[in-house]
């Protein structure tokens, strides 16, 4: 993976989270950025780790705990090939009481290789220098509005607030469980 350092707003924008859930995981212990200033800092790594922990979240809707713990687990000693790339990942998790274990299989490769494409190349995320904003920022801004309330002529505000509910009722549906058979071995 690249070499790059991120605030944690430039790693939500390429992990495509709200930098408060990023900030959540940081607060609760899931994650362990470095400090800079006053600046919580991300690496590519720690990117991938919070890609997963993120993956982990959204398809087991594991606790904050667990997730901490998984995560732990998974990247203590990360495996990766002679070419640097990394290997998938099976958790293995046993309640206190069973005998059988569950198996989680978290495909790294697949997410280490998205993570990679969604990276900014050697320029900065942002053209901005030094975290100044840029002086058009209300020309762009007011063009922006004035493009959507074009686009919003003819719609009823009644339509609009339908859609509002309609997007946040399908992102609070639970995660799709899959269960796969898998034959057992036969012994002696």
């Amino acid at each position: 993976m690249q070499t790059v350092q991120l605030k944690l707003r430039e790693a939500s924008e390429i992990l495509g989270v709200a930098p408060k859930d990023l900030q959540n995981l940081v607060q609760f212990g899931v994650l362990q950025p470095k400090r800079k200033d006053r600046f919580f800092v991300f690496d590519a790594t720690l990117l991938l780790e919070a890609k997963v922990a993120f993956y982990l979240k959204e398809s087991l809707g594991t606790s904050v705990p667990l997730l901490a713990r998984f995560n732990k687990e998974i990247f203590r000693d990360p495996r990766k090939s002679k070419s640097g790339r990394f290997f998938n990942v099976s958790i293995l998790s046993r309640p206190a009481r069973g005998k059988e274990t569950i198996r989680i299989e978290v495909p790294l490769q697949a997410l280490a290789a998205e993570l990679e494409a969604q990276l900014p190349g050697p320029e900065p995320l942002r053209g901005d220098t030094e975290g100044r904003k840029r002086k058009v920022w209300k020309e762009e801004i007011t063009r922006v509005f004035e493009d959507a309330s074009d686009d919003l002529k003819g719609i009823a505000e009644r339509e609009i607030l339908d859609d509002i509910k309609l997007y946040r009722a399908q992102r609070r549906k639970t995660p799709e469980i899959t269960v796969v058979a898998i034959p057992q071995e036969k012994t002696a």
